[in-house]
């Protein structure tokens, strides 16, 4: 067996660790506080588009659901720390999400996660800029920041207000990649443009923030409403690369409930496994201060601090070699 050394290099995994020293100085330095919460969860995450690994546990009945699903992000759990009246607070840690596997995707992977409370997505996007920044200097690297709405980057790209145009107009500039639309929302034209035609021209050197997302797209973010209504939700990149998606975060448990049940359903249309929901969660959005939240990908970060273009660059052994 030829496959057991690790992918990465030594020069790779010191930056690694470098890089987490600077995160927990980082954030040390702002009074916000690491916590740790379980990889092992008695829900799953409902998202259509992310699937769960399950797990199940063989110990007493006494112990608490059988089924265990390994978590793909620790968001709900931090939540209920906030609700808990905790205060600012992050997680540095492993995540797991099935099916992906790629260049740029690994099964399992490092997320950084925080949450500010009192703070708009504005204020979080400058503060995640900035850690990214920081974090690229570590490594030798300049970049500038640019913020721009999705609406105005998508009027500036192809002419047309993404939040009103028709599925048609979408296709339109998507045409030259002979995309099967069967089955394709209106949402998934939006995401092609992003992935097929913006993404690739971002500059090496940039950090893009795109800010107020279609509602559609709102996640477990706030709705603003306007002459369109929009998600107070953000994502960054550092050239082509996506690392991070923030959102103003919603504290109402009857919505967060409906979105669950949109997201099961679209579920079951598409045969999809249903994991059950996070009442915890549920219960304790009441509770949950006015805040903002980003989870960043610390291996795709790093992909950008060393300029490489595949995970295995920065993983000491990807899934392949695990």
């Amino acid at each position: 067996m030829k496959d057991w050394k690790p992918t990465a290099n030594a020069k790779a995994l010191r930056l690694r660790a470098e890089l987490y020293a600077l995160i927990r100085r980082y954030f040390a330095e702002r009074k916000v506080l690491e916590v740790e919460t379980p990889i092992l969860s008695s829900a799953g995450n409902t998202d259509p588009n992310i699937e769960s690994f399950q797990l199940q546990f063989l110990g007493p009945k006494t112990a608490g659901a059988g089924m265990r699903w390994l978590r793909t992000s620790p968001e709900f759990p931090l939540k209920r720390l906030l609700a808990a009246g905790i205060g600012d607070c992050y997680e540095l840690g492993r995540v797991f999400r099935n099916g992906e596997a790629g260049k740029r995707h690994n099964p399992e992977f490092t997320m950084l996660e925080w949450y500010r409370i009192g703070w708009t997505h504005h204020e979080l996007m400058d503060e995640c800029a900035e850690l990214v920044k920081d974090a690229l200097h570590l490594a030798g690297r300049r970049a500038t920041i640019r913020d721009v709405s999705f609406r105005q980057l998508y009027q500036d790209s192809f002419g047309f207000d993404p939040l009103t145009a028709s599925e048609g107009e979408l296709r339109g500039p998507l045409a030259v990649f002979g995309i099967n639309p069967d089955g394709l929302t209106r949402d998934d034209w939006l995401d092609l443009l992003m992935t097929h035609l913006i993404q690739p021209t971002i500059p090496n050197n940039r950090i893009l923030i795109i800010y107020d997302y279609p509602a559609s797209q709102c996640a477990l973010a706030r709705i603003k409403p306007g002459d369109v209504p929009v998600a107070e939700r953000f994502e960054v990149y550092v050239g082509p690369l996506e690392l991070a998606n923030g959102y103003h975060e919603l504290n109402d448990a009857g919505e967060q409930r409906e979105r669950f049940g949109r997201d099961l359903s679209t579920r079951q249309k598409r045969a999809s496994v249903q994991p059950p929901v996070d009442e915890r969660l549920l219960a304790a959005l009441p509770k949950l201060p006015a805040c903002a939240g980003v989870a960043v990908g610390v291996d795709r970060l790093l992909m950008a601090m060393m300029g490489s273009d595949k995970l295995g660059d920065v993983l000491a052994f990807p899934f392949d070699r695990a």
